[in-house]
């Protein structure tokens, strides 16, 4: 399926609330509409936050001495960020994420890296055991400023399904009229 012929891909909504179920549909492939850019702050925080005490990920005069001669971005970092950069297009309306496999590292990332998510549906299916939500596999994988692939996985999440209740929109709205 072309990427403009999925739902969404038309001109943007007044109000998006992101894709339920419904919305998605085997082969469908979405390109993170947004990169990021990885600073020394998010993987020295990320690294200290998970206690990770490998020098590779904060320590320049180890890292100088490495394969690489400079830190090396926390790999779960960069799980991180291209499933959050995914979480707009594929799972924003997910309940739980039930898993993460086959996750590769087919290149290295460094600060100053900026990063894109690239996910296809795989699978999906009605939940068995509640009717509110369907089971998703997607692939996923990040994409740097050169082109080159980072990082590849599988996730499968829980997805509410449009007409629920923990579906409906949060804004609160109001009576009040505009004032200007």
């Amino acid at each position: 399926m072309a990427l403009d012929d999925q739902p969404g891909s038309g001109p943007a909504p007044s109000e998006w609330r992101g894709r339920f179920y419904e919305d998605l549909t085997i082969g469908g492939v979405f390109k993170s509409r947004l990169g990021r850019t990885v600073i020394d702050a998010d993987n020295v925080w990320f690294t200290c936050l998970t206690m990770n005490t490998n020098q590779m990920h904060f320590n320049q005069e180890h890292a100088a001495r490495t394969w690489s001669g400079q830190c090396l971005v926390n790999s779960t970092l960069t799980l991180a960020l291209v499933t959050g950069l995914s979480v707009p297009d594929t799972s924003e309306n997910a309940t739980a994420n039930l898993g993460w496999d086959r996750v590769t590292l087919p290149g290295p990332v460094f600060v100053g890296d900026t990063l894109w998510a690239e996910s296809e549906v795989l699978s999906k299916r009605e939940s068995r055991t509640n009717p509110d939500v369907g089971i998703v596999r997607i692939r996923s994988r990040g994409i740097n400023q050169r082109r080159e692939v980072v990082i590849e996985f599988e996730r499968t999440f829980m997805i509410y399904k449009r007409t629920v209740p923990e579906a409906r929109a949060s804004f609160p709205g109001t009576d009040t009229p505009w004032s200007l």
